[in-house]
Order: structure tokens, then C-alpha cells, then sequence
């Protein structure tokens, strides 16, 4: 990891309309991302943990070009993306690539292995025709698969060896950036491993710089050099990883750590039952998004949104117990 910046992300917003009234103007809109910030560097693994509905893949997706932001700002490289016309904007594409959650659904049952992971090179012109071949055999090598396995089709695979074949895929076009949108969350816990370990490899060998989108913390960890922590639109945490397993500041991620299995009883955190349902995305509640299950409440939190701010060398919380009143 270096100190270059890949992708910054600036007070990104990004609203669904769920209802409209007899005139089409929006009586009902999902907050699915609500001013969110953060960086990631050349180089370096990203981890997005939070609960389901939280926003984490709606910024991936964004990032991907695959939904457009309702405000805010995506540099990458220091090029801003948000600005760019389409045309502009299709030239980054082939850097900042996604791999799916579902490997099964992300892959055309149609196309053979091999065209699939060599449709890529082929629509961006990356290779004469002669040598696209031995570029799919080079991929399918570095994922771990074998070179006959190519005149297959996805059907045929298990479900570790497709979720292999959507990294093939990724890697086809030499990103700069990948997006993995849990990438585990569908295979057996014995094929995560070894996804997590391919993952691993194939970032040092190519040089890729990831964002990590996961449910558990405990898979972040194994990959992450940076974990950021989202509940309900909004980033709660930032922090390299192991300051935030040993050192977590919000409540949140107090509550999420405490929720990890341990088998050796010298680590195991006592368990936090965080009370009452998470709000609605559509309504939240005013000031901080946790304060309607929140432990350590303090003046505020029901009525002002707390600041991201740096607490800590490199770590970032937006708590009210953090703000300079409360120090």
C-alpha cells in the first residue's frame, strides 16, 4: 500500500423514490447512501462491513458506474468521474471492475468459460485476435483452473469454481480497482477460505487495490488493511484493521465485534444484544442513526448527526461522546 490516493469519495448521496403523488414528484424517497466520505489508496484493501440495507454495495455500484450518484463526488486517480460525460466516463471503466456476489447469476449460461472471460478483451481491443486465446488460458491458470475446464459452461461448475471464474473475468481488462461485492457470502465456509487466499495472491501479483464489501468482520479482517463500518446510509468508523478489532470507539462496532465467535475464551468479548429494529432507510431518525439502539447515549444524539472526525491517528468515528465537549 502506498500513500498515492486511488478513489476519493466525497459527500456521496445516493436517493431511491419509492412513492411519486399524481404529478410524479416524490412523496417517499429511500436515503440508501447519506453523506458518505472516504479514501482508498494504491494498493490497498478497503473493507465496507455493516448489516443488510446499510448502503455498502449501493457505493460499490456507484463506483462501477452502475448507479449514479444524487450528490456528491468520485475522484479516481484525481480525475473526477461524477463530472464526466458517458463517453468520458466508458474510458475508466475497464480500470475499476466488480465482482459479483452471486457467481451463478453474474455469468451467462449461454457462453462458454472461455468467452466469457475473453469477451472483455475483445470489446476494448486489448489484444490481437491471435493472442486473446493464451491470455484466457494465462487467467484461468492464475485462478486455479484448468486450461480444458474453458469449453464449459457455467452450469457445470460448483460454485466456488464460477465465483473463480467472475475473478478471471475481472482481472481480463488488467483493473486497477476491483469492487468485491461479497464475493464470499454464497459459497460453503470451507470454499471462502480459499477465495479469500486466491484474492490475497492475486492482489500482490497484479498490484490491485480492492473495496471489500462484507457482512462479517471476520472475513474483512482476513483481507482488509482499512475496515470502514456503515449503519443505515452512514459511515460510523474508519480505522486500519487492527486498531478497530482491538480498539473499537463506536457502539456499533462494539456491538458487530462482540458478535464474532471465539473458540479461545481469553478473546471472547462479551456479548452486546443491541435492542429494537434498525430504522427505516426511508425515515431515519434525526441526529445519529444508532441513537434509537444505542448504549452509550449521551446530549445530542437524538437531535444532531455526529461528524466523522479523527479521534485518533488514523481513526475516524462519528460518535458525540467523541466531540470536544465530551472529551
Amino acid at each position: 500500500m502506498t500513500d498515492e490516493v486511488l478513489i476519493d469519495v466525497q459527500h456521496l448521496y445516493k436517493r431511491f423514490v419509492v412513492d411519486t403523488n399524481f404529478f410524479g414528484r416524490p412523496t417517499s424517497v429511500l436515503k440508501a447512501v447519506d453523506d458518505v466520505s472516504f479514501q482508498i489508496h494504491k494498493g490497498e484493501a478497503f473493507g465496507l462491513v455493516g448489516e443488510s440495507g446499510c448502503g455498502k454495495t449501493t457505493i460499490g455500484k456507484m463506483l462501477v458506474n452502475l448507479y449514479t450518484p444524487s450528490e456528491g463526488k468520485i475522484f479516481f486517480e484525481g480525475k473526477e468521474l461524477t463530472a464526466m460525460k458517458p463517453k468520458e466516463r466508458r474510458e475508466y471503466c475497464k480500470d475499476i471492475q466488480l465482482i459479483f456476489q452471486d457467481p451463478y447469476a453474474s455469468l451467462n449460461p449461454r457462453m462458454t468459460v472461455g468467452d466469457i472471460i475473453a469477451e472483455p478483451i475483445r470489446i476494448n481491443h486489448l489484444l490481437p485476435d491471435n493472442e486473446v486465446e493464451n491470455r484466457v488460458t494465462y487467467l484461468l491458470n492464475c485462478v486455479g483452473l484448468a486450461n480444458h475446464m474453458r469449453n464449459r459452461y457455467p452450469h457445470e461448475f460448483s460454485g466456488g469454481q464460477r465465483q473463480r471464474v467472475g475473478i478471471a473475468r475481472a482481472l481480463a481488462v488488467q483493473p486497477k480497482l476491483i469492487v468485491c461485492d461479497e464475493p464470499v457470502s454464497a459459497l460453503d465456509v470451507s470454499i471462502q477460505a480459499q477465495v479469500l487466499n486466491l484474492l490475497d495472491d492475486l492482489k500482490d501479483e497484479f498490484g490491485l487495490t480492492y473495496l471489500f464489501i462484507a457482512h462479517g468482520l471476520n472475513v474483512v479482517k482476513h483481507i482488509s488493511d482499512r475496515v470502514g463500518v456503515m449503519y443505515l446510509g452512514k459511515l460510523m468508523e474508519i480505522a486500519p484493521k487492527h486498531e478497530l478489532y482491538a480498539n473499537p470507539l463506536n457502539p456499533y462496532t462494539k456491538a458487530l465485534l462482540s458478535a464474532i465467535p471465539s473458540v479461545n475464551p481469553e478473546t471472547r468479548r462479551k456479548r452486546i444484544i443491541l435492542q429494537g429494529d434498525v430504522p427505516s432507510p426511508i425515515d431515519p431518525p434525526a441526529g445519529c442513526r444508532f441513537c434509537s439502539r444505542c448504549f452509550e447515549k449521551v446530549d445530542g444524539c437524538d437531535s444532531v448527526t455526529p461528524e466523522l472526525r479523527m479521534v485518533q491517528p488514523n481513526h475516524w468515528v462519528a460518535c458525540h461522546r467523541f466531540d470536544d465537549q465530551n472529551l
